[in-house]
């Protein structure tokens, strides 16, 4: 019985030995190959940490936050260094197809940029659409805050009651003759004055043009009061999630159907950058999925746009790591 016994444990020590042998054998036969690997990719990544990516951008709210999560993507997850400027909407297009910008993601076609687009599309390459229905139009608040009742029973929030744009014509006196604007050079207020022309109504209304800080506080502050207000209104836009809006409906379709959002790049970011630039042609997301970013930044008050962009990426991580699969 013991000899028996002696010979089990013989055997096993053998075989454990012979399996720690093997387990050496596999493992030192990978070990270099991975490795390397690991040698190669920490080289990539520090040969583009030498590269600068310059993207243009507007400030208005959709466009801060898309171009701080592709920052962040460029950044985080491929190791690039990547440079924000923010410009006007016509400096964006100029400075991509001059070649002194490399980047643009906030070109909304076909309708609210043609005009941009047609002037030049030669000069730039158009990477496909980074977010699928946009919309642009004229919008107005419908609800006040409160839980106000009146006699009959129904509610007493309402507040704009018109539901199309010829409407318009019978209440100016409502909207004092003014639709607020943003930047005179934004595609949604070349449509406005397109629109004012389409439905005879240039004599009674002006655009009064700012930036987009303060249309949404008169927005906020016409809300508050109960008061009529039209504004030149984009979607996707963390305002929809604050206030109950309302497109106009558009029957002459001045403003277009629903929209793309379109990444573009200079001529030659291709040859110059592949992994750049096949990471820019896949990023894609849902008007939802930036919203929630928006809302992070906005909403919330949390000001620095990196950091939630960041913070955007790590709960997205599977839809991340799509993006950048391979290109690491």
């Amino acid at each position: 019985m013991r000899r028996r016994g002696g010979r089990t444990k013989t055997s096993l020590k053998v075989f454990l030995i012979l399996v720690a042998g093997l387990v050496f054998i596999l493992v030192s036969g990978c070990a270099p190959e991975e490795a390397d690997k690991d040698a190669e990719a920490e080289t990539r990544r520090r040969a583009r940490s030498d590269t600068n990516l310059r993207l243009v951008y507007p400030e208005w709210s959709s466009e801060i936050a898309s171009a701080h999560l592709i920052q962040a993507v460029l950044q985080e997850r491929m190791g690039y260094r990547v440079q924000l400027i923010p410009v006007k909407i016509e400096e964006m297009w100029r400075q991509v197809a001059e070649g002194k910008a490399d980047i643009l993601t906030g070109a909304w076609l076909p309708t609210t940029h043609k005009g941009y687009y047609d002037q030049y599309r030669e000069q730039l390459e158009d990477l496909g659409p980074n977010l699928v229905g946009a919309r642009i139009g004229l919008v107005v608040p419908t609800v006040k805050p409160g839980r106000q009742t009146g006699d009959s029973g129904k509610t007493g929030r309402e507040l704009v009651t018109i539901r199309s744009i010829p409407e318009m014509a019978e209440f100016v006196d409502k909207f004092n003759g003014r639709i607020i604007g943003i930047e005179s050079g934004a595609g949604v207020v070349s449509r406005t004055r397109e629109a004012l022309d389409a439905y005879s109504l240039e004599a009674e209304y002006h655009i009064v043009s700012s930036d987009e800080e303060r249309m949404l506080n008169r927005l906020s502050r016409a809300v508050q009061d109960g008061e009529w207000i039209v504004f030149t209104g984009w979607k996707p836009h963390w305002v929809f999630e604050l206030y109950n809006l309302r497109f106009l409906d558009d029957p002459q379709n001045v403003f277009g159907e629903e929209e793309s959002i379109h990444t573009m790049v200079r001529k030659n970011l291709k040859e110059e950058e592949p992994p750049a630039y096949n990471v820019l042609q896949r990023i894609s997301y849902e008007s939802t999925d930036l919203e929630r970013l928006m809302r992070w930044i906005y909403v919330e008050e949390q000001d620095d746009a990196y950091a939630q962009a960041v913070r955007w990426i790590e709960v997205h991580s599977e839809m991340v790591d799509s993006w950048v699969k391979g290109l690491e």
